[in-house]
């Protein structure tokens, strides 16, 4: 009895003991080698989801535009030209004493005007340059953010998406004005930024990029834009950079509308006489009730 327990002893001591180190020792190079392999599965899957997102940004921000241009002919680039001509036109007629007074009277906004007044002016500020901004170096980004959103969305939607972002900037100016300095985390803003000169097209081009890069599922576009509005925000913290900030989150919530609500010109005009003619029907109800 004790030789074999001394056996199965010495026999695992001796030769078994090799088989079992022998097998720990192969046993480790083969958990490492498949962790290398999950390694190189998870980069590759990276690697072809970049590859495939990439690929398809280039074909939605520059092969299906320079597409649409190839089919449309020059014409495809009318409002990049024609937001250009408006920008250089008012700035030159800004220039002089008469043209001075008149964009002052037409395309001035400013936070502390009244609403009704701001409204009527904010189409012409859209190209009226603000004193501050160099002109020509804006000129460039000015004509491809038109002229790519006219090849992507076509001329109606691209003035909407233009004027929404705008507007959405401008009425945050009176809103944070309102909220006061030192309210909600220093989003207020004091009463004399009131006076803050708010026009460019800058609002416009930084909306209509980032619609395009919702709607196109572009995210370097996307980054580029919203990181640079960021960046701007936080480098230099003015109402400019706030209302580009506003302005960007337009034209995320409006991008992630896109196909789901119609918010073309003929929608947005039913949608208003619809609204215009539920008022005038209350009116007129609660004017028989309070004769009868």
């Amino acid at each position: 009895m004790f030789q074999v327990a001394d056996g199965r002893r010495d026999g695992v001591e001796g030769g078994h003991a090799d088989d079992v180190v022998g097998a720990g020792a192969t046993g480790e190079p083969a958990a490492k080698d498949d962790g290398r392999r999950a390694w190189v599965d998870v980069l590759l899957r990276c690697v072809r989801f970049v590859a495939r997102t990439v690929r398809g940004e280039f074909h939605g921000i520059i092969v299906d535009p320079v597409q649409q241009l190839v089919n449309r002919g020059i014409r495809g680039l009318f409002l990049g030209v024609l937001a250009n001509v408006a920008v250089i036109v008012f700035h030159a007629f800004a220039a002089t004493q008469v043209g001075s007074v008149i964009i002052r009277l037409t395309g001035e906004v400013k936070a502390d005007l009244p609403l009704w007044l701001a409204l009527l002016r904010t189409p012409i500020s859209l190209f009226v340059p603000a004193l501050d901004l160099p002109v020509w170096a804006g000129l460039t980004q000015l004509f491809l953010g038109f002229a790519l959103a006219e090849l992507t969305l076509g001329r109606k939607r691209t003035l909407v998406i233009a004027y929404a972002t705008t507007l959405a900037g401008t009425m945050a100016a009176r809103v944070m004005i309102a909220l006061g300095p030192g309210t909600l985390g220093g989003l207020g803003l004091p009463p004399e930024i009131g006076q803050v000169l708010d026009t460019g097209p800058s609002a416009a081009v930084v909306g209509l990029f980032t619609y395009i890069s919702v709607v196109r599922r572009a995210p370097v576009v996307f980054s580029l834009t919203g990181g640079s509005m960021l960046f701007e925000a936080m480098y230099k913290p003015n109402l400019a950079g706030r209302e580009h900030l506003i302005a960007v989150g337009m034209a995320i919530v409006l991008g992630l509308l896109h196909g789901r609500v119609d918010l073309g010109p003929a929608a947005l005009r039913r949608r208003f006489l619809r609204w215009r003619n539920r008022r005038a029907m209350a009116a007129v109800e609660a004017t028989a009730g309070a004769t009868a």
